[in-house]
């Protein structure tokens, strides 16, 4: 037996406490602080979406250079996330929390105080670093601190903290802006991080660390994973923009990015104290359970980004009336989450999941026949069933995945897990904007073959422009006429880029019920090793 097990073997258990007790309420207490970090830490993905112009104006910084400041706190995330799991062990749950939500509320605070584009760079870099703790900390916290079966109540509200945060993100960050600056899209988070951190300090258990695994880490192994996952991200997210091998310095990153995953899969499965570690997959449920947990980051990420973008682009819509339609999605989320757990204490997991991605998959479908003339009414049940299904499909997930795991393997899957939704919302960005490219150009085409101008249809819309024009006292009513049958041609184009894009995010759902067959269904855990 090596020392690291020794040492996990002889950890004192963890016995939660009774139902109904000071101690218990207490330790809820503890917990919620913790899901207002990990609420925190979600939001700061997508609050400052819709506030890139004001910043950019705020900071004199060009529009290529500003994206940055959103994509340096997805890659020091997506790095920090994994390590968690070891970081977790070494210092304890509870200290690496408090540290992780201090950490993050003072980056907040630099990052409010930024005097340029590098100085904002670098303090999004720290603030993502040491925020990304704060969720799959939060996620091994229901099940360690509860049990698996008395935690339905956390995981809920994990599952909801985990949709809801994304979707509400671009919609609080558009409010903050335009009405305070873009400075509180940073300062929001230090009153929460504060009162986060201090409750979890006080009302969570103490656990011994073991700080001889940092002594013994693997530091090639560290360096490798961070390359891989910090160039992955990189790659997928400028993929689209850069033209993919179109770009010598993507292809450069792509070439890194593969070395690295060799190196880090070659140490993972060869070093006796790897950073993460992998083995973990061979349970089928969480192997499974990872997989759904990608396409919902994909859902999750893809719908959140789609949707605005196309109010914006096509309906031309403010951030309040955006914000107006996609509250409907949050607001069926938090009807969803307490129907799932409700759900699952009564019904086989493995069916609430299968209902949770019909749902889902059905709204996203429906969200397949946009026009250009959509509104609050077309969009309300496509939003809601999304919504809905999103949260029913992630609960029960999380539950099948994790639920069985003896609660010193948590720390590590809840980072794995969690590392699996971010690079699937990444990913499905990328190969979004990249099917969104690639169908305009075709729709453009297949539009302009039909724009014949001897036939009848478009004669007649150019003679009614023109006369209207006319009327109204237009210097050139048919180059003007001309100019909006184009207009009207890339509309269409455009919207019906978006309906293959929710189309194939549909299809990408439906095909997750074939997973459900594979899954076991979840039995109470047994007594483990290690409590944390």
């Amino acid at each position: 037996m090596s020392a690291t097990s020794a040492s996990v073997m002889a950890a004192p258990v963890y016995v939660p406490p009774k139902p109904g007790t000071r101690e218990a309420l207490l330790l809820n207490i503890g917990f919620f602080a913790m899901v207002i970090g990990m609420f925190m830490a979600i939001l700061d993905i997508q609050i400052v979406a819709s506030s890139i112009a004001q910043i950019q104006a705020g900071i004199s910084a060009s529009a290529e250079e500003v994206a940055w400041i959103q994509t340096s706190y997805l890659i020091a995330e997506v790095i920090g996330i994994p390590l968690s799991g070891l970081l977790n062990r070494a210092l304890s749950m509870r200290r690496l929390f408090v540290f992780s939500a201090a950490g993050f509320t003072l980056a907040s605070v630099l990052c409010a105080f930024a005097w340029d584009l590098n100085s904002l760079i670098v303090f999004r870099c720290i603030q993502g670093f040491v925020g990304a703790a704060m969720i799959p900390t939060t996620m091994a916290a229901a099940f360690t601190l509860f049990g698996p079966n008395r935690s339905m109540l956390q995981q809920v509200a994990i599952g909801m903290v985990a949709t809801l945060a994304p979707s509400i993100g671009p919609t609080l960050g558009g409010w903050l802006t335009e009405n305070m600056s873009w400075h509180w899209l940073f300062l929001v988070n230090v009153i929460p991080g504060i009162i986060a951190a201090t409750l979890v300090w006080n009302f969570t258990p103490k656990q011994p660390m073991q700080l001889n695994l940092i002594r013994n880490i693997d530091i090639i192994g560290l360096a490798a994973m961070a390359l891989f996952l910090g160039s992955f991200e990189y790659v997928f997210e400028e993929g689209p923009a850069a033209g993919w091998i179109e770009d010598e310095h993507l292809v450069m990153w792509m070439f890194l990015c593969s070395f690295a995953a060799i190196v880090f899969f070659w140490r993972a499965f060869r070093q006796a104290n790897p950073v993460v570690d992998l083995t973990i997959f061979k349970d089928r449920n969480f192997a499974v359970g990872s997989i759904v947990a990608t396409i919902v980051g994909f859902g999750l990420f893809g719908s959140v980004y789609l949707t605005p973008l196309f109010l914006g682009t096509v309906r031309g819509y403010n951030a309040l009336q955006i914000g107006q339609i996609m509250s409907v999605g949050g607001i069926a989320m938090f009807i969803g989450g307490p129907i799932a757990g409700a759900l699952i204490r009564k019904v086989d997991p493995r069916y609430v999941l299968v209902f949770g991605l019909s749902l889902a998959a059905i709204g996203l479908y429906w969200n397949s026949f946009l026009t250009a003339d959509s509104s609050f009414e077309e969009l309300f049940w496509p939003q809601a069933l999304r919504g809905a299904g999103l949260i029913i499909s992630m609960v029960p997930s999380n539950f099948i995945a994790l639920g069985t795991l003896p609660p010193h393997k948590m720390p590590n899957a809840t980072g794995l897990i969690t590392v699996c939704r971010n690079l699937g919302g990444a990913v499905g960005l990328a190969a979004l904007n990249t099917m969104r490219l690639n169908f305009t150009n075709l729709h453009n085409q297949e539009i302009s073959a039909g724009l014949d101008p001897g036939r009848p249809e478009v004669q007649d819309f150019l003679l009614q422009a023109e006369s209207s024009l006319r009327a109204a006292g237009n210097a050139d009513p048919s180059a003007t006429a001309l100019g909006q049958l184009v207009r009207r041609m890339q509309l269409e184009s455009s919207v019906m880029t978006f309906n293959n894009l929710f189309l194939v995010m549909a299809i990408c759902f439906a095909l997750m019920l074939f997973m459900a067959p594979l899954l076991r269904r979840p039995k109470q855990a047994g007594p483990a090793p290690d409590a944390h």
